[in-house]
């Protein structure tokens, strides 16, 4: 026998009856971003490598570990599947002069990929919903993206999804703090694990995001970034934080909280629930202002964030949320050469009129043919026969007992089916 092919671990099929399931909640998505102003983009999957090593930060586990990065054999370019969206937005934002028009509320969905030990809610090829403002220097456009997280989890009926912040003030505040950091650190050189030895000097912030518990003992003794924050830094924290006030929304600040991408500053905000284990971060982002011109473009604020589609729907799963497969109006059984020509003009019609048609290919009998239009889960059964093609009329048979007994059935002409269908949908929706 031929050897089966296999998808590569931790790339995943979705199928139908979990793709419909997909489907709801994207629909979700978009209502919601379109409430507050978003607009869609659409971006490559495949990048140029240094896009990302220059926004995301040449010492980050992404660059230095997971990305999938390859050269392309025909001109010898180095590209990499995305790792994540905030680069390749800004790109395509400086690339087609988006900003310079007027500020930009975007969001894009899609494949992100990271070469990581697969494991549940991480995957080598994952799906993010992200969301990015550029153009907006306030502390206002902050909060709503932290009140737009809240708002989606209502939408979604999820609860157990708790707000944590922080600032990460702005370059100069961090240096002063990096200094500090590293002597710290440097006095617990022997308690360090490989990983915070490697960073201790090219990114010693991210030492305080590490979740070895033999860590956590230090790095709660560690400084501090938010005493080290000037003024205006702390006037922006301030104002994020009254926002939520007076919105009710409740919130933590974790001053160990700062995100694994190197260009953020200033607000940071993840949403995590504790029933996910170790993945526990549904919903992360917070401000930019330095990336766009980091990226060759002129100064732009900006802000953003991304969710886990996975993480998400997991957690909907648990909530009980669940979806039924999209079934047809009409399953169309039809027997006979008369009959079969003619049952392809009637679904083209129906189709026309706005009705889901499902129409029955691979031959057989009536019998055969009405049990494949039941499990269908059509509503109902459009039945032609050369008899009923003969006298231009069909059968129309209930399969469900929506306001009518079901295998209930009447002959009505082919010009009169589609009104008569309709008229069966608008009872059941009226009663």
């Amino acid at each position: 026998m031929t050897p089966k092919i296999q998808s590569v671990r931790g790339m995943n099929d979705i199928l139908p009856d979990e793709a419909e399931f997909w489907d709801l909640f994207e629909e979700t998505i978009r209502s919601w971003l379109k409430s507050y102003g978003y607009r869609p983009i659409r971006l490559p999957i495949v990048e140029p490598t240094p896009l990302f090593k220059r926004a995301i930060g040449e010492v980050t586990d992404i660059v230095e570990k997971e990305m999938y990065s390859f050269v392309d054999a025909l001109n010898g370019e180095a590209l990499t599947l995305r790792p994540e969206g905030t680069a390749g937005c800004v790109r395509a934002a400086i690339q087609h002069n988006l900003v310079a028009q007027q500020p930009q509320r975007l969001y894009y969905m899609g494949q992100m990929f990271r070469h990581e030990r697969p494991q549940k809610g991480r995957y080598r090829q994952f799906h993010q919903v992200g969301v990015e403002a550029l153009g907006f220097s306030g502390p206002d456009i902050d909060a709503e993206q932290i009140l737009m997280g809240a708002r989606l989890w209502g939408d979604l009926g999820l609860d157990g999804v708790a707000l944590q912040i922080n600032t990460l003030g702005q370059a100069a505040e961090r240096t002063r703090h990096r200094a500090e950091l590293i002597s710290y650190f440097e006095q617990h050189g022997e308690l360090l694990d490989e990983d915070a030895r490697r960073r201790l000097h090219s990114n010693p912030l991210r030492i305080l995001d590490s979740k070895n518990p033999a860590l956590q003992e230090i790095i709660r003794g560690a400084p501090r970034l938010i005493d080290h924050l000037g003024a205006e830094s702390m006037a922006h924290f301030e104002s994020v934080q009254q926002v939520l006030r007076d919105a009710g929304q409740p919130f933590e600040i974790n001053p160990r909280l700062v995100r694994g991408l190197d260009y953020y500053n200033l607000t940071v905000f993840e949403w995590v629930t504790d029933r996910l284990g170790a993945q526990g971060t549904v919903c992360a982002g917070g401000r930019y202002d330095g990336l766009v011109q980091q990226l060759g473009g002129k100064s732009v604020p900006a802000c953003g964030f991304a969710m886990g589609v996975e993480r998400l729907l997991t957690l909907l799963r648990e909530a009980g949320g669940e979806t039924t497969a999209a079934a047809v109006d009409v399953y169309l059984v039809h027997q006979g050469s008369a009959a079969s020509r003619l049952a392809v003009r009637v679904a083209e019609g129906l189709r026309d009129q706005g009705i889901d048609v499902l129409f029955h290919c691979g031959g057989g009998g009536f019998k055969a043919q009405m049990k494949k239009a039941d499990a269908s889960g059509a509503n109902f059964a459009v039945i032609i026969g050369d008899d009923e093609a003969e006298a231009g009329e069909v059968t129309l048979k209930a399969l469900r007992a929506n306001g009518e007994q079901p295998n209930e059935q009447k002959r009505v002409s082919v010009d009169g089916l589609a009104d008569a269908i309709m008229g069966s949908i608008l009872d059941w929706e009226e009663s």
